[in-house]
């Protein structure tokens, strides 16, 4: 039975899908929900470059930026959970590797499932199922749902 769901967000489009799948799990078998953002610097780095059309490279994404950016992502994540009809989620900021903040949050929140989009805004390293959705894959004590 899945009781604790939690969700890795980035902002991408594969994590709002898996953010509304885990949406349809959650209320299908009445549990709770759990959303994770981590940022990184590169991921803020990438979305400074496009919007200003410069490069602006990881150096110059700040701690200030990385917060008010994650703060951004969470609000939005938060805001998809409850059109999907999620009201009582909880959105946690973590800070470093997004696969060992996946892997920590899941064992304190004793998560039955943790679902994740298979490619976000990570590396080239994940370019095929995406470094953080493999990585959680990988390292999980709970099952994994990974949505394309």
């Amino acid at each position: 039975m899945i009781k604790s769901i939690l969700v890795g967000f980035d902002g991408s489009e594969p994590s709002e899908r898996a953010l509304k799948m885990a949406c349809e799990m959650a209320k299908k078998f009445g549990a709770t929900m759990q959303i994770s953002h981590t940022p990184k610097d590169e991921t803020v780095a990438f979305a400074a470059e496009a919007i200003s059309g410069f490069y602006v490279g990881p150096n110059a994404a700040h701690q200030e930026l990385l917060r008010e950016a994650a703060e951004k992502i969470g609000a939005r994540a938060k805001a998809l959970a409850e059109e999907c009809g999620q009201k009582d989620v909880e959105v946690h900021i973590g800070h470093g590797d997004p696969v060992d903040d996946l892997i920590t949050r899941a064992e304190t929140a004793k998560a039955d499932l943790i679902v994740t989009g298979r490619r976000g805004l990570g590396d080239l390293r994940g370019l095929f199922l995406g470094s953080t959705s493999h990585g959680v894959s990988r390292r999980a004590t709970c099952a994994c749902l990974t949505v394309p």
